[in-house]
């Protein structure tokens, strides 16, 4: 039981005293960075699929996202 006692004081002690925390503006830099990689990634995703889904054939095991929203309301 000591053993837990001892291992979490030293985890508060270093993440109270030893860690370095970004500040306010560099971790909203950070958010502003990840929000625009998810977004050029997600446009890059759709492309794909928009283009799998015009070049594939009826017949074709996969025909892209539109291709399955087109067979659902035909």
């Amino acid at each position: 039981m000591s053993q837990l006692k001892t291992y979490l004081e030293e985890s508060y002690n270093e993440l109270v005293n030893k860690v370095t925390w970004p500040s306010w503006s560099e971790l909203q830099g950070s958010a502003i960075i990840v929000a625009v990689a998810a977004i050029i990634f997600s446009l890059l995703v759709w492309v794909m699929d928009v283009t799998v889904g015009i070049t594939g054939t009826a017949d074709s095991a996969w025909r892209g996202i539109l291709g399955f929203f087109y067979d659902m309301v035909k």
